[in-house]
């Protein structure tokens, strides 16, 4: 027999096993939510009263996955710390009970059992999991700037031990089936096809004992003595501290609730867990971390182009075989699953990004995230050509070759000739109008610009380019690639350095203007580390390459303007030989083996003819370069360059690192207040000149007292 609630099913089987299936109507994935709470214990109540039931099967109803995490936006609803505490305490509650029915209940994973769905999952006596690459297990909670609030700081420690628990809650890091099955978060692995027949005999074999966490001797020594466990957590506190430089106060909270169970006991242990939960639901850490979840998620329902909807594509070209064209074509083969051709003029360039691609899926294989034999389907996917032979169906093609205008125009013209009518030609330029790239086409309209950040297999943000002519159709098939390969799309409108250079350009003009004033380098690069960026900007200048800014700069300055100039004493870093990074030689040494930070070179000091001497405090260095990103994000949307501030702060965070809890230039300028910006740019205008000049939105503004949210 079968009864439905709104979201559970009970079917009690013959052999005595109850499997509750959840399934939440109008939902792609399971979300826990408060208002299930009664209809879990009515559930739980008819179970307790049938003494007939041997055990009970949790499993879900969605295709690909278990239960996704707790409904984020129930959180947003809480206007105080008690409420967002009482969230949880019915959270722990409802778990409690569960753990505390008498007959064995297993839980039954397929897909992702995240947060809310991996702390219920943990409240069951066992879990089985299905061995498919969908499933993965995990509390990543952190990443919102929170902690797991229903039992899930207390249960993970007893099952996988505190260090690997403290490594999953800190980072949010997710377990494959394989590694959970490891670490004692499941016990046991099956194909999905049986999932449900295993759960059964699992819970038809009667209730087992909570297995020990497996340790070796150190393991035992740090764990489970008390002098050990301060080690671990006064490491753990350090490591915490020295990656987010005390930003962010949900991790310290994860370290201090986990030593309060372990010391005091679950009881006191949930008690303090639900405090802190209630406590980082208020902090604005958390509210700009949860607005970046709730707008990517808006964003992925979007075309970027109003009603216009995606061409389906079959298969993909890349121009340039270089570091961008390789990582363009593994992410299309491995993420989006398309074919794709890789054209060269030198095979040397082809047997370059074929390397990088399988050094990519290598490293996966030798880590156990995928098989042999996946590795070697994926790389079938990718092939390479020093003509245009393959090139006739392809539905799309992207060109990373140099910043060259007229190379770029010859490749448009190529495309044209030996593809398809209606092919997409997407431009990974950096700084090149698309309207340029587009000037000579015979079919403007099929021209886009797609700008992807290096490396590209790991920043997540593309910024797709429209020019006036670009059809919505190849907006939306563009923007709809763009997410098949695992990426954040932006739509930016046409224009020198779009949105993400043009903002991060000012900003690191004016670091190398405090540069050149005598502050030192790695007192620059420390002020903006510890303000959130995840490097600093002459760290990022050597990463990106001195000449790629060299050449950046004069087209960004040809079409925005004088503000854009970069200082000429640079062009004697390039006359020295020093493009950064790659040329081992730029304001870092990279000679010598040791790993870890890199000493500054102070042979570049006298180059520039300055003597390094630190007169401006760490606050004065991140508030000069900051105004000036803040400014220009500013200025792109009141030129429409972006859609809306929600589309810049993405754009920002996702694109160059802007400090995630901050959310965004625009909500940081909302925190700051727009009358106290322009204040503080009017201040610098009058000390530097019209660079500093605010523009006349933030000045609208400041005068309305209005805010971008």
């Amino acid at each position: 027999m079968t009864e439905q609630t709104s979201s559970f099913a009970l079917q009690l089987r013959d052999d005595g096993v109850a499997v509750i299936t959840m399934d939440v109507p109008g939902e792609r994935m399971n979300v826990l939510k408060a208002t299930f709470a009664d209809e879990i214990k009515t559930l739980l109540a008819e179970l307790k009263q049938n003494s007939s039931i041997k055990g009970v099967v949790l499993i879900s109803g969605k295709p690909d996955s278990f239960i996704a995490g707790a409904d984020i936006s129930m959180l947003d609803g809480c206007n105080s710390a008690e409420e967002a505490e009482a969230i949880a305490r019915l959270g722990q509650q409802v778990f409690a009970d569960i753990e505390q029915l008498k007959v064995p209940v297993v839980a039954a994973i397929h897909g992702p059992c995240l947060g809310g769905g991996l702390e219920l999952a943990m409240a069951c006596h066992q879990r089985v999991v299905s061995d498919d690459g969908k499933t993965v297990l995990g509390l990543p909670e952190v990443q919102l700037g929170l902690l797991p609030g229903s039992g899930g700081t207390q249960r993970l420690p007893k099952l996988v031990g505190l260090q690997k628990a403290l490594d999953m809650m800190l980072t949010g890091k997710q377990l494959r089936a394989k590694q959970a099955l490891k670490a004692g978060l499941a016990d046991a692995m099956v194909p999905n096809s049986i999932l449900l027949d295993a759960a059964v005999q699992l819970a038809l074999s009667g209730k087992k004992a909570v297995q020990e966490p497996k340790l070796n001797l150190v393991g035992k020594l740090l764990e489970k003595t008390g002098p050990g466990r301060g080690i671990v957590f006064d490491q753990a506190r350090k490591q915490t501290l020295a990656k987010t430089h005390g930003n962010y106060p949900a991790p310290l909270k994860i370290l201090q609730v986990i030593r309060t169970g372990i010391d005091k006991g679950m009881q006191q242990g949930l008690a303090a867990e639900a405090k802190a939960f209630g406590e980082l639901c208020m902090t604005p850490e958390s509210k700009a971390l949860r607005s970046l979840f709730f707008a990517t998620t808006e964003m992925k329902k979007e075309s970027g182009a109003g009603d216009a909807k995606p061409r389906s594509l079959r298969k993909v070209a890349v121009l340039g075989g270089g570091l961008m064209g390789g990582g363009i074509a593994s992410v299309t083969a491995t993420k989006a699953g398309l074919p794709v051709r890789i054209k060269d003029i030198q095979q040397q360039g082809i047997a370059n990004a074929l390397a990088y691609g399988y050094q990519l899926l290598d490293k996966k294989a030798k880590r156990g995230f995928m098989r042999r034999t996946e590795l070697q389907k994926q790389m079938a996917l990718m092939t390479g050509t020093t003509d245009y032979s393959g090139f006739q169906d392809v539905d799309l093609v992207v060109e990373a070759v140099f910043e060259d205008l007229e190379l770029k125009q010859s490749m448009v013209a190529d495309i044209e000739q030996h593809c398809k009518e209606d092919t997409i030609f997407a431009s990974n330029t950096s700084s090149l109008p698309i309207g340029q790239i587009a000037a000579k086409a015979k079919r403007p309209e099929n021209v886009i610009g797609l700008h992807y950040f290096s490396p590209v297999d790991k920043m997540p943000l593309v910024e797709v380019i429209a020019h006036e002519g670009t059809s919505p159709e190849t907006i939306a098939t563009t923007v709809a690639f763009a997410r098949k390969q695992g990426k954040t799309p932006i739509v930016v409108k046409d224009g020198a350095g779009f949105y993400v250079n043009r903002i991060l350009a000012l900003y690191m003009n004016e670091a190398a203007q405090l540069l050149l004033e005598g502050e030192p380098i790695e007192k620059l690069d420390k002020a903006l580390v510890k303000f959130g960026f995840p490097v600093g900007p002459i760290t990022l200048l050597d990463e990106v390459g001195i000449d790629v800014g060299a050449k950046i700069g004069p087209i960004l300055q040809g079409e925005l303007g004088e503000r854009f100039a970069a200082p000429a004493a640079f062009d004697k870093l390039l006359a020295d030989g020093r493009k950064g990074k790659k040329s081992s030689k730029g304001f870092y040494l990279y000679s010598g083996k040791a790993k870890g930070k890199k000493p500054v070179d102070a042979s570049v000091y006298p180059l520039l003819g300055i003597t390094p001497s630190p007169k401006l405090s760490s606050e004065e260095l991140v508030q000069r370069t900051t105004v000036q990103m803040l400014n220009e994000a500013a200025r792109c949307l009141e030129e429409g360059v972006i859609a809306s501030a929600r589309d810049g702060d993405i754009g920002a965070i996702f694109g160059i690192g802007f400090p995630p809890f901050l959310g965004g230039p625009f909500r940081y300028m909302d925190s700051l207040g727009a009358a106290k910006l322009v204040e503080t740019l009017q201040g610098y205008e009058a000390k530097f000149g019209a660079r500093f000049t605010p523009c006349e939105l933030l000045l609208t503004m400041a005068a309305e007292q209005k805010t971008f949210y």
